[in-house]
């Protein structure tokens, strides 16, 4: 499955502001937990780390939620981790695990969790191989995920596909060891091809910080800019993105038309 593929138009979602962005997020994440889980018997989704998901993971973890979903039959993985031990301050793990692993009941074997600690190309082939084992895949064709959480940075980047790499043209391998050079660090991502094959991809974004990206992307109506975040475009499946009104506030009118902000 290469990269060529027609333009995915993105609902647009605009929230009053992050605490309004995780709600909206819990709602979508239940609903589609529960489409997979009566369709095929489990969740699989890919998470993201960042703070603005962290608070999606908080609310899925809290009293409200965490009995609105089916988590033994969820399967967890990660979109991206940085190449640190699992109880590192920088592992997206441990911030999952602290926020809703821990408050949830979920078997160990339902959590796939990229291994950091491992020497970066050694961690890559192994998560690549645990999601052949785990979709059960034929020769050339591609792991569907029912959910992929993304965000976004102010460089667009997003997992840890970063403007200007290699792993942007990446057409074969599934998860790939990166070294981000301005970050001065290794990290492990899903690839484009992976992230384009999923059922479902939404990308939270919250901040004033992030409207410039956030407009450059979604108001382009020429072809793909050369932002990784822009080269995200689900093959056969549909493309959110939350977004509060800081995010927001650059967006023209017609995008802005599409979705009226929460009150």
């Amino acid at each position: 499955m290469g990269l060529s593929c027609p333009v995915t138009k993105p609902e647009i979602i605009i929230c009053r502001d992050a605490g309004d962005l995780a709600l909206k997020a819990a709602e979508q994440f239940v609903l589609l937990a529960d489409a997979a889980i009566a369709r095929s018997g489990r969740f699989a989704v890919a998470l993201s780390g960042g703070s603005t998901p962290r608070a999606l993971y908080e609310l899925l973890g809290s009293a409200g939620y965490r009995d609105r979903v089916d988590w033994p039959r969820v399967r967890l993985f990660w979109g991206d981790e940085r190449c640190v031990p699992p109880d590192h301050p920088e592992s997206n793990f441990r911030m999952v695990q602290e926020t809703l692993l821990a408050k949830v009941r979920m078997p160990p074997e339902n959590i796939h969790r990229m291994m950091g600690e491992k020497a970066p190309a050694e961690a890559a082939a192994a998560y690549e191989q645990e999601l052949r084992e785990f979709f059960a895949l034929q020769p050339g064709q591609m792991p569907r995920f029912d959910l992929i959480l993304l965000g976004l940075g102010e460089d667009g980047h997003t997992a840890s596909l970063f403007p200007g790499t290699s792993a942007l043209d990446e057409t074969e391998r599934w998860v790939i060891a990166v070294y981000v050079e301005k970050l001065q660090s290794h990290r492990l991502t899903l690839t484009l091809p992976v992230i384009n094959a999923a059922s479902q991809v939404t990308f939270l974004v919250s901040g004033a910080s992030k409207a410039r990206i956030v407009s450059e992307i979604l108001a382009s109506d020429s072809a793909p800019l050369d932002y990784p975040a822009a080269k995200v475009r689900p093959v056969d499946g549909r493309l959110a993105w939350i977004i509060d009104r800081d995010a927001a506030w650059n967006l023209p009118s017609r995008l802005m038309n599409q979705s009226a902000a929460r009150d």
